[in-house]
């Protein structure tokens, strides 16, 4: 099946015949896209084209001088700060603004107080507070450099977090339970399957198609880190990509053939896992977790499971293989104590198993 390209814009230079392509979207940047329409190289830059966030032209122009919303415009102009960020934070950085910009892009920037920032951050939760306030500490950064104002308002400003594992990690058995519920050759399958052995987010996975693999190997450009990533494909994911019906550039795709937005496939896989019977706390990054702990449990280091997840650093995945070596060694000390001690029918290191025992069923 042919696709259609929407926003391309094509010329032949009439000096030396060649033709070249532009990918041309109102309120978008300009991009030049490589190689012919339907290569491999053109469908990547076409697909990066289409995620890159709305360009700011003219936003100075209609911005009052010394504003809220003046010094934003600038800031996504500026390559050595907004620009410095990945692809991932930017688009997360570029809402938040935004949202500050609608509420309060006429306030001088230069007579922001403290105390304004502080009584923004209570009506938030600790994590949305965290994510407003490094987007915020990082304008204010770039208006000083610019000069538009000589205080930072969030300077000695700190957000504490409650003490938490985070997201949920899936579990041997909820995996067990999804694939009960959504056999080979079904797009949940697909979507639970691609989680799992390649643990990445879900922003990745949504953008994961055919083109992306080569002599048995993933390519993954991250969109948070903008970091790529070369990840061999498991058997049992190119079984299930095998049998899985598709005919598009990206595996998982919409009821109308499109690709998935982030939000959209979120919802969508949760109301998959409520198919299955889950509990709430299972999620597309839980299975990013559940891939880093089976990686863990394996045997690998640190350095190993970071190179296939792609962390930018080692003290997530750390508590991984720390858990991993602290049950190993937990079940080996107790099978020589068995030992020791005489008792045969305990000396099988794997039957010690750290995992909490099952809440005892009420009767009715």
């Amino acid at each position: 099946m042919k696709r259609t390209f929407r926003f391309l814009q094509s010329f032949v230079d009439r000096k030396t015949g060649s033709v070249y392509h532009y990918f041309r979207r109102p309120g978008y940047p300009r991009v030049r896209l490589p190689g012919l329409p339907g290569s491999r190289e053109f469908n990547e830059a076409y697909q990066a084209a289409l995620e890159q966030p709305q360009t700011s032209i003219g936003a100075a122009k209609r911005s009052i001088p010394g504003s809220v919303s003046l010094a934003i415009a600038r800031y996504y102009d500026s390559t050595r700060y907004f620009g410095s960020l990945s692809p991932g934070t930017r688009k997360n950085r570029r809402s938040i603004l935004e949202r500050f910009r609608e509420k309060h892009g006429n306030r001088p920037i230069a007579q922001l107080p403290s105390k304004f920032i502080n009584l923004t951050l209570d009506r938030m939760t600790p994590h949305q507070a965290r994510n407003w306030l490094k987007a915020i500490r990082h304008l204010m950064q770039f208006a000083i450099a610019a000069e538009l104002c000589s205080v930072d308002p969030t300077q000695g400003i700190r957000i504490t977090l409650p003490k938490s594992d985070g997201y949920y990690t899936w579990t041997e058995a909820d995996v067990a339970t999804f694939e009960a519920a959504h056999p080979i050759g079904t797009k949940p399958r697909l979507a639970m399957t691609l989680a799992l052995y390649t643990a990445q987010r879900r922003s990745d996975i949504i953008r994961m198609g055919p083109q992306h693999i080569r002599n048995g190997v993933l390519r993954v450009r991250q969109d948070k880190t903008g970091v790529t990533l070369n990840i061999p494909v498991h058997p049992d994911l190119q079984r299930i990509i095998d049998a899985t019906p598709r005919g598009h550039l990206t595996f998982l795709i919409t009821r109308t053939g499109k690709p998935y937005h982030g939000n959209d496939f979120g919802g969508m896989f949760r109301r998959w896992c409520d198919a299955a019977g889950l509990p709430s706390a299972c999620s597309v990054h839980g299975l990013r977790k559940a891939a880093c702990r089976r990686l863990a449990e394996a045997g690998c280091s640190a350095n190993e499971i970071a190179a296939i997840s792609g962390h930018a650093t080692l003290g997530e995945v750390a508590r991984y293989t720390k858990a991993a070596d602290q049950a190993r060694l937990a079940r080996n000390a107790m099978a020589r104590q068995a030992e020791r001690s005489g008792n045969i029918e305990c000396q099988n290191p794997a039957q010690f198993d750290n995992s909490p025992p099952e809440k005892p069923v009420k009767s009715a």
